[in-house]
């Protein structure tokens, strides 16, 4: 067994490099971070050496550059997969702080089995879409080991505007739940409100910006106002299909909680229908096009005689 031989501080390695791990790399490496990265697809791989980043060919390797890892991972396989290939190195000393929005239960089940070799699994949903992630406006939700935590600072503040410690491992999880929920619902409110305008006769990108600065306004609709108004929703930085991963994650807790929660249960059919409406690889944004197209009549049919 050994430790892994690079531990500088200004090192770090991000395993999983779509939306968000993709543009999380490219910022470190402008924070004057050596960023070693690993992704299965290819063109994920491409993006990291384009950004100035060093492309490893699997996990193992990333490992053996960087103490402090950063997961950004898109199911409950992927961190399985990853953290079996984190033990099958046999080094000890690691720091993996994961950023993905999956079950808890899963993140406690890998986090057991690499305590048991001296590697520390860190619970550190991040608060963000892809756009906000661009200019660094990421908010880190971190939970588990103190220590661990602090020694994961620098990485957190070469990526993201703010770091809340949260307090036990799993609080990043439900704390990042209790922020979607909230993102589930002003998203559609969003969408909504600038329908309605556009209905009575207002200009939408106005509406955006006059309402977005008063007390009606929220960062959704800041962030994801102007994706509707300019219909841009193709340029996913959320996609339909991953949202319903975290409705699904945020439905599960509010029934073992025995929460009553009208206002994100009258969101469910919106973004199940834009998974019907073919929306499922567009931005959540997208939901504006549904509400848009519920306003459209359809002709009868005729009867037939």
């Amino acid at each position: 067994m050994s430790t892994s031989p690079n531990a500088n501080r200004h090192t770090v390695g991000v395993i999983g490099l779509g939306i968000m791990g993709s543009v999380m790399a490219a910022n470190l490496v402008k924070a004057g971070f050596e960023v070693f990265g690993y992704d299965p697809v290819a063109a994920s791989r491409q993006r990291l050496k384009k950004a100035g980043g060093h492309v490893c060919k699997n996990v193992a390797e990333v490992a053996q550059h960087a103490t402090h890892l950063l997961l950004s991972l898109p199911s409950e396989a992927a961190l399985d997969l990853v953290c079996a290939e984190l033990l099958a190195t046999g080094l000890k000393g690691l720091i993996a702080a994961e950023t993905s929005t999956l079950p808890e239960v899963c993140k406690l089940r890998n986090k057991t089995a690499l305590a048991q070799h001296r590697i520390t699994l860190l619970d550190c949903p991040l608060s963000g879409t892809g756009a906000q992630a661009l200019t660094r406006d990421l908010a880190v939700y971190a939970s588990g080991n103190a220590k661990a935590i602090r020694a994961m600072h620098a990485v957190f503040e070469g990526f993201a505007r703010v770091r809340y410690d949260v307090g036990d491992f799993g609080n990043g999880m439900r704390m990042k739940l209790v922020a979607n929920l909230l993102v589930a619902i002003h998203n559609v409110s969003s969408a909504e409100a600038i329908l309605m305008g556009a209905r009575a006769g207002l200009d939408p990108a106005t509406i955006v910006k006059v309402v977005a600065d008063g007390a009606g306004g929220s960062r959704m609709l800041q962030v994801r106002g102007p994706m509707m108004v300019e219909r841009s929703w193709e340029d996913a930085t959320m996609k339909v299909s991953t949202w319903q991963k975290d409705m699904a994650l945020i439905q599960a807790l509010l029934q073992a909680t025995d929460t009553p929660a009208p206002l994100f249960s009258a969101t469910l059919p919106i973004y199940n229908a834009a998974m019907a409406m073919g929306h499922g690889m567009n931005d959540t944004a997208s939901v504006y096009d549904v509400l848009e197209r519920w306003t459209q009549t359809t002709p009868r049919a005729k009867k037939r005689k």
